[in-house]
């Protein structure tokens, strides 16, 4: 007896193990995916591929995303001096949402020697959630500037994502359709309130005693002409 209930017992315990498993499942699903870049180049065209890893952390009411490079794209036919490479992209997003954001990063920190592929650093930028769901994040248009010219790689093997991040967006910004406020001739107008109501007011003042005065003089007019009858 005491056997099963001791059964029973690790049965219900691993039970309860597997259902935390299962709610502790992580929202976003990561994995490094090989971009096949074309790049157009003032020297030319060149082609490169390399491994793209795509992260996104909780900031705020937004993530952070994180872009990173595990090989490096492109050359220079000279040596890039330090600071002389500016590096940023566009990452695709799909699913639940749709259209582009940017990422930016740092210049080259160190010296890039002639002909040899170019390192970028990673690159990152802010995503704010417009819509709730599974958003995805593909490598998009890689630019690179450097010594007054500018080189740009595109993707052209059809990258699967990177990144899925399951997002919920902050309340009144779900991407739906907006009701217009105005009355649209479909009832009575509100009455107006304002320097307009007030100078129809003050129109209507001075008419009332316009009017107010003008029946004075004829009266006063009547009252002296049977006067002077009466004399």
């Amino acid at each position: 007896m005491a056997k099963q209930k001791r059964t029973r017992a690790l049965a219900t315990a691993a039970a309860l193990a597997g259902s935390a498993v299962l709610m502790a499942a992580p929202a976003a699903r990561a994995e490094v995916v090989n971009v096949n870049y074309q790049c157009k180049t003032p020297i030319g065209d060149k082609s490169a591929v390399s491994p793209i890893d795509i992260k996104g952390v909780e900031s705020g009411g937004g993530y952070k995303i994180t872009m990173s490079w595990q090989k490096g794209v492109s050359s220079s036919p000279v040596d890039l001096g330090k600071g002389a490479m500016n590096p940023s992209a566009t990452i695709k997003l799909g699913g639940a949402d749709s259209g582009t954001m940017n990422v930016t990063g740092p210049a080259n920190q160190a010296v890039v020697p002639a002909n040899t592929p170019i390192k970028i650093n990673d690159l990152t930028g802010t995503y704010t959630p417009k819509k709730s769901g599974k958003v995805t994040f593909t490598a998009g248009v890689l630019t690179i500037k450097a010594l007054g010219t500018t080189t740009t790689c595109t993707p052209t093997n059809s990258p699967g994502a990177s990144l899925t991040l399951d997002v919920t967006a902050a309340s009144g910004s779900s991407g739906g359709t907006q009701s217009d406020s105005g009355t649209g001739g479909s009832g009575a107008e509100l009455p107006q309130t304002g320097p307009e109501d007030s100078a129809i007011a003050l129109g209507t003042l001075g008419g009332t005693v316009l009017l107010a005065g003008a029946a004075g003089a004829l009266w006063l007019t009547r009252r002296n002409q049977a006067a002077r009858v009466r004399h």
